[in-house]
């Protein structure tokens, strides 16, 4: 799997984070009484979005190799964008009508962020058992 994303980056990682952030930051500016109710947890639902944030950028800052920090730190760097787009969310959405400003959903976004990147992590361990069982 990991060596099929790192093949095919721009179709299945790349474009796939764009078109995921847009989303994400559309759902974001949706004023409180036009959030649909998906009948769980607000916080269980900030979790799931940001740990599928977490493992497509993670993707991209490991795939990508014009910024060497992205590409040597990308677990350190994901979860510093996060939390700072996470912040910066939260900061927007005090002047959404209907919506408010929660620290909690903050730390479920990093929560979620955190089980993405251990993910990914489990991907790369795969890849590299794979890799090795090769020989």
């Amino acid at each position: 799997m990991y060596k099929f994303l790192q093949k095919n980056k721009t179709l299945f990682v790349y474009f796939p984070l764009f078109i995921y952030w847009l989303i994400l930051f559309a759902a974001t500016t949706l004023p409180g009484k036009d959030v649909p109710n998906l009948g769980v947890s607000d916080k269980i639902e900030h979790s799931v979005a940001y740990m599928v944030l977490s493992i497509l950028l993670c993707f991209t800052y490991t795939f990508q190799n014009k910024v060497k920090l992205l590409f040597y730190r990308p677990f350190l760097m994901t979860i510093l964008t996060i939390t700072l787009y996470g912040a910066l969310d939260e900061l927007h959405q005090k002047f959404i009508p209907g919506r408010s400003c929660d620290i909690k959903d903050l730390m479920a976004d990093i929560t979620g962020a955190t089980i993405g990147l251990i993910v990914v992590f489990l991907i790369k361990l795969l890849n590299k058992k794979e890799a090795n069982s090769a020989f």
